[in-house]
């Protein structure tokens, strides 16, 4: 700890010199500071790189330039603005975390650390980020760029996703920040990590803080962070009917809030193709025409892969007969362009749509 109280007001003060003069300052969220570009930003950076997110959040605020504009969006306008960033859960808790701003704190983002810990969506180092970056006040983060500065900073050898590891790097990440600064100190942490400080090859001899870095030191950075252990992914199956009517109409369903895909729209499934004539009948009011397998293919999720086979299946709708399920609608393809689509599912109706 001695350590690290000498370095502490060394290592900002350096950090924040080579932001001034290398800082990414050209990324939308980096102007116009607001809370709400804070916010959405940091939420859409879970997980996912600058580059893909760019374009989603200029297209986010083109469409709800406001909170309260997000707030008002019906949830199929937030998904399909969302289709294909992935990690959908974050879409869901972005448009009731907005709603709830809006209804109880009067559009007005709240600026204390508990309250807003308490809103879907946001934990510990979210919370962090919209404090010390659109309120300025003195509160940590802890990211996957900052998590491996400050492993490789103090040559931590342990995966830093173990609990107890990742409790001493709130420490380390507390006691590191500066008096004064602290929004562009957390953008430099932000800048070092994905330039610098990389997973792989991090470029050292360009660091301007290695001579802080015990990894660097011990020329030990090419194993620190150490990897999370690695679990064999399970594996999935599934049977995706596309079912296309006369007219070419397309019947889809909406898939519930949780789990995966959650809240939008993809292809029916069922697991049982002997049985495929009843299903068609019975829950889609259907009477079918002709039914062909497609090349199955795979998709790989966090915890699973999962294969699916997908099965085009002409129908007619039975005059007689009606759908008792409000989840399931029918779209001409071109309609299908404007919902919340899983990017599989877009990929594969895209595919079809040439040979219909």
């Amino acid at each position: 700890m001695d350590f690290l109280n000498s370095m502490q007001l060394e290592f900002a003060n350096t950090l924040l010199k080579w932001y001034d003069k290398n800082g990414r300052k050209s990324l939308p969220w980096r102007k116009d500071i607001t809370p709400y570009r804070v916010w959405l930003s940091e939420i859409m950076l879970q997980q996912t790189q600058v580059k893909t997110v760019v374009p989603y959040f200029h297209k986010f605020l083109q469409n709800f330039p406001t909170i309260k504009n997000l707030a008002q969006a019906k949830s199929d306008q937030v998904l399909f603005l969302w289709s294909g960033l992935g990690y959908y859960a974050r879409a869901r808790n972005l448009h009731q975390c907005a709603k709830i701003i809006v209804n109880e704190f009067a559009g007005k983002f709240p600026n204390d650390f508990t309250t807003l810990m308490q809103l879907p969506g946001i934990g510990r180092s979210t919370a962090g980020a919209i404090l010390a970056i659109a309120f300025k006040k003195s509160y940590p983060i802890l990211d996957g760029n900052v998590k491996r500065i400050l492993t490789r900073l103090f040559a931590i050898k342990a995966w830093p996703g173990q609990t107890a590891i990742e409790k001493n790097l709130w420490q380390y990440a507390t006691n590191l920040l500066p008096k004064n600064r602290l929004d562009d100190y957390t953008q430099a942490q932000m800048d070092l990590g994905a330039t610098i400080c990389v997973r792989r090859k991090p470029l050292c001899g360009e660091c301007p803080v290695n001579q802080y870095c015990q990894a660097y030191a011990k020329q030990v950075t090419d194993i620190i962070p150490a990897k999370k252990p690695r679990k064999s992914l399970v594996e999935k199956q599934t049977n995706l009917l596309i079912l296309v009517d006369e007219n070419n109409g397309l019947l889809l369903e909406k898939r519930p809030d949780f789990g995966i895909w959650g809240g939008l729209w993809s292809l029916p499934e069922n697991q049982d193709i002997s049985k495929i004539n009843h299903v068609i009948k019975e829950r889609f009011a259907c009477e079918l025409i002709k039914i062909s397998l497609l090349p199955a293919f795979t998709h790989t999720f966090t915890h699973f892969k999962l294969l699916i086979s997908p099965y085009l299946i002409r129908v007619k709708i039975a005059v007689n007969q009606v759908m008792d399920n409000m989840s399931l609608q029918w779209y001409h393809f071109n309609e299908c362009k404007k919902l919340g689509l899983p990017t599989p599912i877009k990929n594969l109706l895209q595919r079809l749509e040439l040979t219909l």
